[in-house]
């Protein structure tokens, strides 16, 4: 059994999955990662385990996880099964790295597209020579909203709502420049990606991808998990070395 540990922010996702299939998913707050990580060892005969991190992180749950027969914590350096073609590959994010190798171990030699709408929407291309080429970073749908409220005197925070083209008050006409201005971005970047590589498969995930999934013009392949299968991919990939 793999465990899979993905440290976000202020939350984690962790999982474990039998080879390629995914048992189980537990979303926690970062201060509940080894109470976690408790939970699945006794439910599973966990053997081996990879940990991504976008933030810092409490190491004293990690090294007690360390008895584990292969540990792997990813990084620039980790062995991958993608062709990594950034200029500055150490200051590429592990979460970028993991969708990559989710995209060429479920789409091999394919263009793929990965939009991943979290706190920033990344986009990240690999080819059909499963060569990782980079993409874009932009703001998420949250980071919208706060900047707005933050840099202005008199706007209010808002979250997440419906919205219409035509706001008629300030409230409306908020979500309808986040959110149509979002959706509009999204789809524009994946036709500038397809005048490029006309054969494109285009696969979002991310903590947005219900309310973009739903709203999107565009033809793409939602998965909520990609990430976690993706860390699970290089796991594999670093188990048949």
């Amino acid at each position: 059994m793999n465990l899979i540990i993905d440290i976000g922010n202020t939350r984690s996702k962790i999982a474990v999955f039998d080879n390629k299939t995914l048992l189980q998913k537990i979303i926690t707050d970062n201060d509940n990662i080894y109470k976690t990580i408790i939970k699945f060892q006794k439910k599973y005969a966990i053997n081996h385990c990879i940990i991504s991190s976008v933030s810092n992180y409490d190491t004293s749950a990690i090294k007690k996880i360390n008895t584990l027969s292969k540990v792997i914590e990813l990084d620039h350096k980790t062995r991958v099964p993608i062709f990594n073609k950034y200029n500055t590959p150490e200051t590429l994010g592990v979460d970028r790295i993991a969708l990559a190798c989710a995209a060429v171990d479920q789409y091999p030699n394919h263009n793929v597209l990965i939009i991943d709408a979290g706190t920033c929407i990344t986009f990240d291309l690999v080819n059909t020579k499963n060569e990782y080429l980079g993409g874009a970073i932009s703001p998420g749908i949250g980071i919208r909203y706060k900047s707005l409220h933050k840099f202005t005197a008199n706007l209010p925070l808002l979250d997440l709502n419906k919205f219409k083209l035509i706001g008629s008050d300030t409230v409306s006409s908020i979500h309808s420049g986040v959110l149509n201005g979002i959706l509009n971005e999204i789809d524009g970047v994946i036709n500038q990606y397809i005048t490029k590589f006309q054969t494109l498969t285009v696969v979002l995930t991310g903590g947005d991808i219900n309310f973009l999934s739903k709203n999107l013009k565009s033809t793409i392949f939602a998965n909520p998990n990609f990430l976690l299968e993706g860390l699970n991919s290089i796991l594999i990939h670093n188990l048949d070395e």
